[in-house]
């Protein structure tokens, strides 16, 4: 008798099986690393604590989850209820990316069975201990914000109600209050650094710059993920709520260029522009990607309009911002990518981060096809408008 296996649908797709790949190197290698230690999967030294999992894991990672709190902002404190169906797959991004941060740093680490030390022998001198506080609180946050959406795919629809009448404000007051905290401190920490990073990127004034930066990036993301998983998942795309979402990225990137150059301009450092060879390269793209591009673009109707040019728009945003995060962790801070004797990642290095990324990327599949990820809008706007015109009064 021939045994027959049927392989599941979703396998036969050349993009998860690379996913599905490369999720199982990263797993196996962060397996590796804990075994024999870092030094035979890094490249990373006593002169080079830093590197390519703090700038892409740690900084970019903490980011680009900023939709999470800028969306549910929007949505839960400000009472702009219409864009409630963008909420939930923000809130998921936000989650899976402050995982991948949290799993990320306990590879990084040196020695991670003492990450509880933190907890314990509080320095509240240091920013690190203020993110490392803000980012395992905030991960919880965002798990209790997003497990109604679980206990709704099991139909336990009296745990839902009573996460959404009780704990749905508060816990979004306090991941807005904790988001605002560590996004703002991870730039802090370079502060400490006049010496090291480059003055185009060094400033007492980079917390605000990195939280400014983090607002725009958020509705950036918001953007691209609902335009991906609309794409991969065959699902209508939100084009009516993106659009607005789009109208207010140029404000924020205004802000931004105005900010950026008037600190350059009151610190004295506006000579570095034009005469700091590659460095100032660098400034100009960032610039140009999160600053003028999308103040173009989005400040246009047609281009707000178009699933195109919100995605190309956004991508612009969250582009600059990433490479913003890699410039003060990394690049900028010691020239470090261009010094090869010092360091340069190893395989093994890059392949864990994007595992990571990959294995982020399977888990919102899998949750977007079996539970009530998204919202449809226009059913959602009909809902509410039906509740609004013969509102339930007590008794009925």
């Amino acid at each position: 008798m021939k045994i027959k296996i049927r392989i599941p649908d979703w396998m036969l797709s050349p993009w998860v099986m690379g996913m599905v790949i490369l999720s199982a190197m990263a797993i196996l290698i962060s397996f590796i690393r804990m075994v024999v230690g870092i030094g035979p999967v890094s490249n990373l030294n006593d002169a080079y604590p830093w590197g390519f999992w703090i700038s892409f894991d740690i900084y970019t990672g903490v980011a680009l989850g900023a939709g999470a709190f800028t969306m549910a902002a929007v949505v839960y404190i400000f009472d702009l209820k219409k864009f409630t169906p963008l909420v939930r797959p923000s809130v998921l991004t936000g989650f899976l990316g402050y995982a991948m941060v949290a799993v990320a740093l306990l590879v990084d680490l040196g020695r991670p069975e003492n990450i509880w030390h933190m907890i314990i022998y509080q320095n509240h001198t240091s920013f690190l201990f203020e993110i490392g506080i803000c980012v395992m609180t905030y991960l919880t946050v965002l798990l209790l914000e997003f497990i109604p959406v679980i206990f709704e795919g099991f139909r336990w629809n009296g745990v839902v109600h009573f996460f959404h009448k009780w704990l749905t404000l508060p816990l979004v007051i306090l991941g807005v209050v904790l988001s605002t905290l560590h996004q703002s401190s991870l730039g802090s920490l370079t502060i400490i650094m006049p010496a090291k990073l480059h003055p185009l990127w060094w400033t007492p004034f980079i917390p605000i710059l990195f939280f400014v930066s983090a607002v725009i990036v958020g509705f950036g993301m918001v953007i691209v993920e609902s335009q991906i998983s609309a794409r991969a998942l065959h699902r209508g795309i939100e084009i009516n709520l993106l659009k607005v979402v789009a109208s207010w990225i140029p404000y924020g990137s205004a802000l931004y260029l105005i900010l950026r150059f008037g600190q350059l301009a009151v610190e004295g450092k506006l000579g570095y522009l034009f005469t700091s060879g590659v460095y100032s390269l660098l400034f100009w793209i960032e610039i140009l990607l999160i600053g003028i591009i999308p103040l173009v673009l989005f400040s246009q109707k047609k281009v707000r309009k178009s699933p195109n040019g919100l995605l190309y728009g956004a991508l612009s945003v969250v582009l600059g911002v990433v490479l913003n995060r890699f410039d003060v962790s990394w690049i900028a801070l010691g020239g470090r990518i261009f010094d090869t004797t010092g360091y340069v990642p190893s395989i093994s290095e890059v392949l864990v981060s994007f595992g990571f990324v990959a294995a982020s990327v399977l888990v919102f599949r899998y949750i977007a096809l079996h539970f009530p990820l998204f919202v449809d809008e226009e059913e959602y706007q009909e809902e509410n408008t039906i509740e609004q015109a013969h509102p339930v009064k007590a008794g009925d």
